[in-house]
């Protein structure tokens, strides 16, 4: 299992939260995502024989959210 934080352009309305949250998590691998709206992170635990990082920042970036660091632990 590995964690990873993705800081986001700042996030700009609460409904944003929900359809990041909802896109991620679809991702089979993911086991848990959490979008935090003031410092506008998401941190995702997931199964890394399943999917990684890279994919998790695709998914969000399609979504029109840029992704500005990522941090693997």
């Amino acid at each position: 299992m590995k964690k990873s934080v993705f800081t986001l352009e700042p996030l700009t309305c609460p409904s944003c939260v929900k359809r990041i949250e909802k896109s991620v998590k679809s991702i089979q691998g993911v086991e848990d995502v959490h979008v935090l709206f003031h410092s506008s992170r998401v941190r995702v635990h997931f199964d890394d024989s399943f999917t990684t990082s890279d994919a998790i920042k695709e998914t969000i970036e399609k979504l029109g959210f840029p992704v500005v660091s990522v941090r693997v632990s």
